[in-house]
């Protein structure tokens, strides 16, 4: 998975992108792309969205 501090414009090739925890569509390129980061039983998870209309519906479903 590409690193997600990278630079926005990098190129990212679609399959190695991270994709939208929402709606599974790679996240490449954008600049709306939202990342949530939470600690589990002592391990780091963390979900990517390619925007707040995704990261609004997965709120919706946990």
């Amino acid at each position: 998975m590409v690193d997600p501090t990278s630079d926005l414009e990098e190129d990212v090739d679609p399959a190695d992108a991270p994709t939208c925890a929402t709606c599974d569509e790679p996240i490449v390129n954008s600049p709306s792309h939202r990342v949530v980061t939470w600690v589990d039983d002592g391990e780091t998870r963390q979900r990517h969205f390619c925007g707040d209309a995704c990261r609004d519906d997965w709120d919706d479903e946990r």
